[in-house]
């Protein structure tokens, strides 16, 4: 269903926007969430930190992906609010255009790379080829992500997030049916946990497609399906940045991931079971911020800077509202909710990972509010400070970590320390940009005008 935001009060639109978007969110992050639970309670702990060691590589190549892929919704969605459907149709057909060539160029650099990549992190030689196995058949399904983010990020950008709920759901569902079917009565270990996600994927793709196929909005015309260099580079403008953030974010998280592994299999476990609760309950802010973003995109392209900011300063309110509660829960339900990860019998892995989600659980209200500005600036048209923004949790990450863990020896706390200052950090530097550029905004339209 295709939804103007450029009508109607804020909240009541986020909310419709962003609630199925928070559970398809939830149930996308059971992808691997699935993979943990199977693999670390049907195979054991070494498997479960053999794919978990692989998360900062993953989220190097896939956020990538997934920066470019919302990089050019923000511009869809900016023309659909504007009311230029002809002109929404051909810059869809030309990220499309965009999403297949860089499916082809990551697939080969991943592949290439994946072993280095690998061995640069010190991957724990107990668990090296199982790591190395399971990212590479992810990265073999970088088609089907790259299809999947682009369809979906369509979907988004014409405020449409009750289909993805559906599609997600279904996508799950299968996902978990092949982990159990491939991992536990196949006994393909991390191999047949990462075939399940790839052909989940491949499944959201589909049924995506399915979906756009019957809008009215995109049955394109004569001559919108020609490819356009000037709209490919406006998506290029807005994508390439974002990716670009993501994959510098990446990179200290790939540093992080480094320190994690030198300290063995068990808080490489206990680092893997905690970081997949911290993606489960960053998802409702991180969905109140994107959904803002197709919000701010919309009204940006009607001109409505007064929308804008009443829907910012809304979404501020919910996530601090949200956060309050996920943090809490964080803090006082750690170690049962890592007990869910691994057998009872791997009481050392649920005492590691409680001190990475105490850390996390108290500054949750700091990431809530990173995704609100940066979504924000995004769909304002600036995604340079955003990526710098990546810079700077990169810088703040690195020397934290290397700080606390070299000069006062504090092993594993140093990590939940420097995840924590990187998303201050950026979060004051993504406050201060909003507010300066949302305050010049309305004088550059009038201008325009």
């Amino acid at each position: 269903m295709v939804r103007n935001m450029t009508k109607g009060s804020p909240v009541k639109l986020l909310l419709a926007f962003a609630l199925p978007l928070l559970v398809a969110n939830v149930f996308q992050q059971l992808y691997s969430v699935a993979d943990a639970m199977v693999l670390g309670r049907g195979v054991g702990v070494n498997a479960l930190a053999a794919a978990g060691s692989t998360g900062s590589v993953y989220f190097f190549i896939f956020g990538f992906i997934n920066g470019l892929t919302h990089g050019y919704s923000i511009l869809i969605s900016q023309r659909f609010g504007a009311g230029d459907e002809s002109d929404m149709r051909r810059t869809v057909m030309n990220a499309g255009y965009l999403g297949f060539m860089s499916a082809a160029v990551i697939t080969a650099l991943s592949l290439i790379f994946s072993r280095p990549l690998m061995t640069l992190m010190g991957t724990p030689t107990d668990i090296f080829d199982d790591a190395l196995l399971y990212i590479r058949i992810i990265f073999i399904g970088i088609f089907t992500t790259v299809f999947y983010n682009m369809l979906s990020s369509i979907l988004r950008a014409l405020g449409d997030s009750m289909s993805p709920l559906i599609i997600i759901l279904i996508s799950s569902a299968v996902n978990i049916g092949l982990d159990i079917l491939f991992v536990m009565a196949f006994k393909w270990g991390v191999a047949g946990a990462a075939w399940a996600t790839v052909l989940a994927q491949l499944l959201s793709g589909l049924m995506c497609l399915f979906v756009l196929r019957r809008m009215p909005v995109l049955r394109f015309k004569a001559g919108e399906k020609r490819m356009d260099k000037s709209i490919i580079f406006g998506l290029l403008k807005l994508g390439l940045p974002v990716g670009i953030m993501n994959s510098i974010t990446a990179i200290g998280g790939m540093i992080l991931q480094g320190v994690v592994n030198s300290l063995g299999s068990t808080i490489v476990a206990a680092y893997t079971a905690g970081s997949k609760i911290v993606g489960l309950a960053e998802q409702p802010c991180n969905i109140i911020g994107l959904s803002l973003g197709t919000y701010v995109g919309q009204n940006l392209g009607a001109g409505r800077i007064d929308r804008i900011k009443v829907g910012v300063r809304r979404s501020i309110l919910m996530v601090l509202i949200v956060d309050f509660f996920i943090g809490g829960t964080m803090i006082l339900f750690g170690c049962q909710l890592t007990a869910v990860f691994v057998s009872g019998v791997e009481q050392a892995v649920i005492e590691a990972s409680y001190p990475y989600l105490l850390c996390c659980g108290a500054m949750m209200w700091v990431l809530g509010l990173l995704f609100v500005y940066r979504f924000s600036l995004q769909s304002l048209g600036d995604t340079v400070v955003p990526m710098l923004s990546g810079a700077l949790e990169l810088i703040l990450r690195i020397s934290v970590v290397l700080v606390l863990s070299k000069v006062f020896n504090l092993g594993f706390l140093s990590i939940c320390i420097a995840e924590v200052s990187a998303w201050f950090g950026a979060a004051a530097l993504l406050c201060v940009t909003y507010y300066i550029r949302i305050h010049k905004l309305p004088e550059k339209l009038s201008a325009k005008s």
